[in-house]
């Protein structure tokens, strides 16, 4: 299994639906993948984060940087067009 297999079997792996054969090629890829553990933890903290429901503080400095981020992509999609 490579990086690009693992994040297609990514939703499968949160639902609980893949083949224990698979789940063993996953588990065996993140033993040796430290950019997918990343992507997992990322991904798993962000579902626990939506399905709490609860409201954040965001700080003007990660607002802004957020805001410029969706504006670059923003932008750059529309020059793709």
């Amino acid at each position: 299994m490579n990086c690009t297999d693992f994040l297609s079997q990514l939703t499968d792996y949160f639902d609980g639906q893949i083949s224990p054969e698979l789940l063993a090629e996953v588990r065996t890829h993140l033993g040796e993948c430290d950019h997918c553990k990343i992507v997992l933890n990322t991904t798993r903290q962000t579902i626990e984060v939506y399905r709490g429901n609860e409201i954040y503080e965001v700080s003007d400095e990660l607002r802004e940087r957020l805001h410029s981020a969706i504006m670059t992509k923003c932008i750059a999609a529309r020059k793709r067009a």
